[in-house]
């Protein structure tokens, strides 16, 4: 029935030819091509997820008495969120299970990304033709980001409130359209009762929408320009390398999806996350410390903690303080990825087409400035975390603050001279080495 039912839409559509030639397609085989593999089937497990969770979430902040399972709250007013998070966790066969993989699974999708992006970036691989999938990847980056912001923020826990407070403060520094931004996404001052199914609207529909549509363009034009390869024996910009996706490669992803989802369920079975029934209901008065964000916002986190007390007037306006760290630095880091392919290419004159990949002690300036910048916000993160460090080294957290913006700006500068220097000289005693 398969053969004939092939054999009939191959009659009518011309399929076969096609098939084939898909079936065919070579793959390369370097381990870090599986990093954007595993962030696509990370998604697909949050996905998935994410649907059985909708079916017992109440996404609303009206204020019930809660009666479940959990002693120690029972009989506390808290929102009808939260109360259907705790309901989750205690009450619902695998609830608890299914919201830790959930996390877990943002927490690697994002941590993919990065790591994806990061390789992109050493290898080269932005060049052209592929300065349009570098800026849809950014964009997957930048929408990943907020849609694991905006389920973060859902529970409506002390610590989702605090990261909701922090985010409509630097929303309203913005200078101009910044209090008009906040009542237009809020629907009133903060917190309001609209706050909650707005977010949910963008967590399970808009940003999910925006990111599977961005996953299938990215996967349409990779089809479609071909795989990059690292140099190597018979690999030329005319050819790819490695096995056929039919069945090499099919069983090799397979494998990878099922290597993804264990480990994502054997962190969500072995390491709490998340535990909002110990941080209690939101409340604006009161706040979780030491409380920090998830890791990909903690560089944003630690922006805010060590910017110094800064604020300025002009044109009758006052530019917060809050502005400067949590506006203005994320925007000229999103800027600065998206222009890059095209920067490198105006100041370096290559405007030649590449297939093959540079190998990054090639090219000593951008491996430099990349090095630096990763630095520059592996720092930020580590700020993000000073009131702890201060705890531990039983230390001033004025001291420590200070020691972090100190380290935040030279570190990066001597990482990016040191890394220049040190390939430069590499290339230097390798002939054949192609020197950026």
């Amino acid at each position: 029935m398969f053969t004939a039912v092939a054999g009939w839409l191959d009659d009518r559509l011309g399929l076969g030819g096609w098939a084939r030639r898909a079936l065919n397609k070579a793959f390369p085989d370097h381990w870090s091509f599986l990093l954007g593999e595993i962030a696509m089937y990370c998604f697909a497990v949050l996905v998935a997820t994410g649907l059985f969770l909708t079916l017992f979430f109440r996404p609303s902040a009206a204020v019930v008495v809660y009666d479940g399972s959990y002693e120690p709250l029972r009989g506390v007013e808290v929102s009808q969120a939260y109360a259907s998070v705790l309901d989750l966790s205690f009450d619902v066969r695998a609830g608890l299970l299914v919201r830790q993989v959930h996390h877990w699974a943002a927490l690697v999708f994002v941590a993919a990304i990065v790591l994806h992006l990061l390789r992109v970036f050493f290898t080269g691989a932005f060049r052209r033709p592929r300065e349009v999938n570098w800026v849809v990847g950014v964009t997957m980056l930048l929408l990943a980001m907020f849609t694991g912001y905006t389920g973060y923020s859902l529970p409506g826990d002390l610590l989702s409130g605090a990261a909701l407070r922090i985010g409509t403060g630097v929303l309203q520094s913005i200078p101009v359209v910044g209090t008009w931004l906040l009542f237009l996404l809020l629907g009133g001052e903060f917190p309001s009762s609209q706050l909650i199914p707005r977010l949910f609207a963008f967590h399970v529909l808009l940003l999910p929408v925006a990111i599977a549509t961005l996953l299938g363009v990215h996967m349409a034009i990779l089809w479609h320009q071909k795989h990059t390869q690292f140099p190597g024996e018979k690999r030329t910009d005319r050819n790819v390398v490695g096995p056929p996706l039919w069945p090499a490669y099919m069983a090799r992803t397979i494998g990878l999806l099922c290597a993804v989802v264990t480990v994502l369920v054997a962190l969500a079975a072995l390491f709490q996350i998340n535990p909002v029934w110990l941080y209690g209901p939101f409340n604006p008065s009161t706040t979780t410390a030491p409380a920090q964000p998830d890791w990909y916002w903690g560089w944003m986190d630690g922006a805010l903690r060590t910017f110094p007390n800064w604020e300025f007037r002009g044109l009758g306006r006052m530019i917060a303080n809050p502005f400067f760290p949590g506006v203005l630095l994320p925007a000229l880091t999103f800027l600065g990825l998206y222009a890059w392919p095209f920067l490198e290419a105006r100041f370096t004159g290559d405007r030649a087409e590449h297939q093959l990949l540079d190998r990054p002690r090639d090219h000593p300036l951008r491996t430099g400035i990349g090095a630096g910048v990763v630095s520059f916000y592996a720092l930020l993160t580590l700020a993000g975390v000073n009131d702890t460090i201060s705890r531990l080294l039983d230390q001033p957290i004025f001291r420590v603050t200070g020691a972090l913006r100190l380290a935040i700006l030279t570190v990066p500068v001597i990482v990016g001279l040191l890394t220049w220097r040190a390939l430069a000289a590499v290339c230097r005693a390798s002939p054949s080495a192609e020197q950026g």
